[in-house]
């Protein structure tokens, strides 16, 4: 099972000219399909007087949802060129955008594909791809007499807090990097014979 996936870490763009039609390449993080749906929006609305804006995204962690589209460009000159370059440098939950201005001069399908193919690769390369964890949300609710073994589970399995709560009762909100998730469930299964119990919710 993987830890972690490819992603791009901010907006950037590209602009290719060929035989005077423009294309201008523009990548985005994205995470969900209203993601991509709401950023799709803002970029029409933004080159709202263009005549193509043609896309490919990847999303999920193992990069299972994917889609392109040609947007009245003949098929497949358009969409697979971008999404072929999101896959060639092994990324997901990223979203290629290239808007086409019509120059007058026909480019033919080779030369449409090129065209797609270099302003979607020109916009990833002025990016920054970074190696996000695959995790799992852990709540643990327990006694402060059992502070020491919980402390401890977050050491052994080196997890992230996010939120504690020390009052009545302790609770700890923390992520699992996902392969050590089954590890932590059995290991705390062991720790219920405590004198004071820990509760918790581990995904199974």
């Amino acid at each position: 099972m993987q830890d972690s996936y490819r992603t791009i870490s901010k907006t950037s763009e590209s602009l290719y000219k060929e035989k005077g039609s423009k294309f201008i390449g523009i990548a985005l993080p994205a995470r969900t399909e209203d993601d991509v749906k709401e950023k799709l929006e803002e970029i029409k609305k933004t080159y709202y007087d263009a005549r193509h804006h043609c896309y490919a995204y990847i999303l999920g962690a193992d990069g299972a949802q994917y889609r392109a589209n040609d947007d009245g460009e003949p098929n497949h000159s358009a969409g697979d060129p971008i999404l072929g370059q999101i896959r060639s440098k092994e990324l997901t939950n990223t979203l290629v955008v290239v808007v086409r201005y019509f120059g007058g001069t026909k480019l033919g399908v080779s030369g449409l594909i090129n065209a797609y193919k270099i302003a979607a690769a020109e916009a990833l390369e002025q990016n920054k791809v970074v190696e996000k964890l695959i995790t799992n949300s852990v709540k643990f609710i327990f006694p402060y007499e059992e502070m020491n073994e919980v402390m401890k589970l977050v050491s052994d399995f080196e997890l992230e807090i996010v939120s504690q709560n020390f009052e009545m009762e302790c609770e700890l909100k923390t992520e699992v990097i996902v392969s050590k998730t089954e590890e932590l469930r059995n290991k705390v299964t062991l720790l219920q014979n405590l004198s004071h119990p820990i509760q918790f919710d581990i995904p199974e």
